[in-house]
């Protein structure tokens, strides 16, 4: 069967979230004079842990810096100020344009499925320029459900008018993205994530976004 669908995550397969947040914090160190009494890069590589690539919220990463390093600041500022300016480091993995306007040149509905808030997800993802390619954009806060939980996925299949078979879901965890689209009869790509060692279940491994144009072509071939 033709692939006619492919739908997305965001965090780390199409934002390069690792780039995009040391780019911010740094800049943000920079900005905020209070902070300069800690070493900079202490400061950073502690809110990177602290962060647990992006499953911590920053209320409490804020929380937990203020009271580590004894800062004279409301971790609602700081909060607020990355709500605000994340969207300005926001770093897409190369060939991130090539791949949606290759997949849009082949007739391929697009979509998006991410956890996270809604308002600072949107600004995040019109911050590196891809809304305009997407035909559904479903995020967690705004559905209210999340990933991994299956109507997620076939909500998002529903509004593009699709069977899961006759899509592909391209994330970069193995479990919420992969396992979870292919449970519900979708092809699972992985994005490859260089800290995950494990093997991964899926339908093909992506290592460059261009990497997914090249699994729907060989599909749209087999017919």
């Amino acid at each position: 069967m033709a692939v006619k669908g492919v739908l997305f995550d965001l965090d780390g397969t199409l934002l390069d979230r690792d780039t995009s947040l040391l780019s911010f914090v740094r800049d943000q160190y920079d900005r905020i004079t209070d902070l300069h009494g800690i070493d900079k890069e202490m400061y950073v590589t502690r809110f990177v842990q602290l962060d647990q690539r992006g499953y911590v919220w920053k209320d409490k990463v804020y929380q937990q810096l203020i009271q580590e390093f004894d800062l004279s600041l409301l971790w609602q500022d700081l909060l607020e100020d990355y709500m605000n300016g994340f969207g300005r480091h926001c770093i897409g993995f190369p060939h991130l344009h090539e791949m949606l306007q290759a997949l849009k040149s082949l007739e391929i509905k697009l979509g998006m499925i991410t956890n996270g808030y809604g308002t600072f997800q949107l600004n995040n993802i019109h911050a590196l320029g891809i809304h305009e390619y997407c035909d559904v954009i479903l995020i967690s806060e705004v559905e209210g459900l999340r990933k991994p939980d299956p109507a997620i996925f076939e909500r998002a299949l529903t509004r593009l008018g699709l069977a899961p078979h006759e899509a592909v879901f391209v994330g970069d965890h193995p479990d919420h993205d992969v396992a979870a689209s292919r449970a519900v009869g979708m092809k699972g790509l992985w994005k490859a994530d260089l800290q995950i060692t494990k093997p991964v279940e899926c339908d093909a491994v992506i290592r460059d976004l261009l990497d997914i144009c090249s699994f729907v072509e060989q599909k749209q071939l087999r017919v």
